[in-house]
């Protein structure tokens, strides 16, 4: 009987840490909403940039006009409430942590937020104004360099994914680091493997020339580096915590 209270009582706290969440987000979404038009429109501004002379993007389906702009200021709405999601995951599962783990996480929540921010921020302001301007220098005879608003919004809201998670990575290697998986020697001894991989990566992820794959892989490198300088320290930290709790 207890056991259920007890699940009940946990699935309630879930649901109530899922309410606030979704007004965290509905929260931002109401005044973005009146921004709609403006918002897509700075979206859309590194590719009317690189847009021929008296090019403009276009609208295939008849609601795309507004769908487009609207499907735009809910993503949006979602990045921006990202913090305030992570705390409420955060409030969920802290109680189950011990001591040392919760020194862990909370950092860890903050800088991979961050780093996510740090990501889409990337790929807007250096890698979209590359990437268009290859793309709109493309010359084929007999068509017109002219996109729609609808695949243009896909186009970059998985592009903004991508090297969000790309930037991720740190937080990754410190996470392998500390429960035991890998350890900053081994990613180190690996690293020629990981230099192809990130060009890889780099070559999957950006249009088809070398600037810009170069712009996303050279960036998980640095990264990289950085998560095995810190994920060795917490490695050594988590050993550590172990030697004391033995030898208490």
């Amino acid at each position: 009987m207890a056991e259920e209270n007890s699940l009940i009582s946990h699935l309630i706290e879930l649901r109530s840490r899922i309410l606030k969440a979704l007004l965290a987000v509905m929260i931002v979404f109401v005044p973005l909403a009146f921004f709609a038009q403006d918002l897509y429109h700075l979206l859309a501004t590194p590719l009317l940039e690189a847009m021929p002379n008296n090019s403009q993007m276009i609208a295939t389906d008849v609601a795309a006009p507004f769908f487009a702009p609207f499907k735009l200021v809910i993503v949006l709405s979602f990045f921006l409430a990202i913090p305030a999601v992570l705390y409420q995951i955060w409030g969920f599962v802290a109680p189950g942590l011990y001591r040392n783990e919760k020194k862990m996480i909370a950092p860890l929540l903050l800088s991979s937020t961050l780093l996510f921010y740090a990501g889409i921020a990337f790929a807007y302001f250096v890698v979209f104004p590359i990437a268009f301007a290859f793309f709109a220098s493309i010359d084929l005879q007999g068509v017109a360099f002219t996109t729609d608003i609808s695949s243009y919004l896909n186009f970059v809201l998985k592009l903004f994914f991508a090297f969000g998670i790309a930037f991720e990575i740190p937080v990754a290697i410190i996470l392998m680091c500390w429960t035991g998986f890998t350890d900053a020697k081994s990613l180190r001894a690996k690293r020629p493997y990981v230099i192809v991989g990130v060009f890889v990566v780099g070559m999957l992820l950006t249009p088809p020339d070398v600037i810009s794959q170069t712009l996303l892989a050279i960036p998980m490198w640095i990264l990289f580096e950085v998560g095995v300088i810190v994920g060795s320290i917490y490695s050594r930290k988590s050993d550590d915590d172990e030697q004391h709790q033995e030898v208490s």
